[in-house]
This record gives structure tokens, sequence and C-alpha cells, in this order.
């Protein structure tokens, strides 16, 4: 089962979306701005990714936080408190396969590499 986590407004999950389906694979969406993401699922993520990825510093929410706010968010922990408030911080989209993280972002190379096993 691949589940594709974001948020339904954001052009790089539009792009994410639009290439499963003219690929004819089957997702399900899980939105973030209405069902969250709980700590062990960052906590998951950032096993596999390294928080520093999963915490999108190029975005607004993020930049949108005084120097001494971006800078207080330093470690895992903090990450964590952060993106379960501010879950259009986290970078997207970000798709599992049979609940295992597998890509972050989207890149089409990296989908056709990956899907093609």
């Amino acid at each position: 089962m691949t589940k594709l986590y974001g948020i339904p407004n954001c052009n790089t999950v539009k792009k994410a979306q639009d290439w499963l389906k003219d690929h004819g694979l089957e997702y399900e969406f899980h939105d973030f701005k209405k069902k969250g993401v709980t700590p062990a699922k960052l906590t998951e993520w950032f096993n596999t990714f390294g928080w520093e990825k999963v915490i999108n510093k190029a975005g607004l929410t993020f930049k949108k936080l005084s120097k001494e706010e971006q800078a207080d968010i330093n470690s895992p922990d903090r990450t964590i408190a952060y993106l379960t408030a501010n879950t259009s911080a986290i970078k997207r989209p970000i798709v599992e396969v049979d609940e295992k993280a597998v890509l972050l972002g989207f890149k089409e190379d990296e989908y056709q590499h990956f899907f093609k096993k």
C-alpha cells in the first residue's frame, strides 16, 4: 500500500499525485492539515531521512519565524515539537510504501527509479 503525505494545495504534492495517477499507481492521501502527524511518525521519518531534511527550512512557515526562533529548532526533539504544531513546515510530499518511508519531496527521476522495482 502506497501512502502520500502532504497538503492538498502544495504544487509539489500535486505533481507527485499527478505522477502516481499517470503511472497507474493507487495511493492513499494523508492531509497534514486535517489529520496532523504524530511524534512517532516524525521520528520514523527522521530515522529514514534525517531530521534536518524533514523540516522545510525553505518554506514560508519556517521563514516567518524570527532568526532566534529558527535557531531554537536545532535538535530532533525541538523539531518534533515544532512540526507537530506547524505541519506546513514538513517537507513534502513524503511517500510510504507498506508503512515504510521511501521518498521525500518530488523528483520525477527518483519516483521513476523507485517505482520501476
